[in-house]
């Protein structure tokens, strides 16, 4: 979706200057947020722990769905 808004903002420009100006600004981030810092949704995180486990269910989880169907 954000190709073809670039691109329609593409025709639009009448120089290379133009193209770069607007694509910064497409691609900007939103105002207020500093760049290359994001906040943590709260309530979405998790320690390693919790990640190793969750891994460790969907690799077990995926063993079963691979074995029902070779057999």
């Amino acid at each position: 979706m954000l190709s073809a808004a670039e691109a329609a903002i593409d025709s639009t420009a009448e120089d290379d200057g133009e193209r770069a100006r607007n694509r910064a600004k497409l691609y900007a981030p939103p105002k207020g947020q500093a760049r290359g810092r994001r906040r943590p949704i709260p309530g979405v995180s998790m320690n390693r722990a919790q990640a190793q486990s969750l891994a460790a269910q969907m690799a077990a989880q995926d063993a079963k769905l691979t074995r029902g169907r070779s057999g």
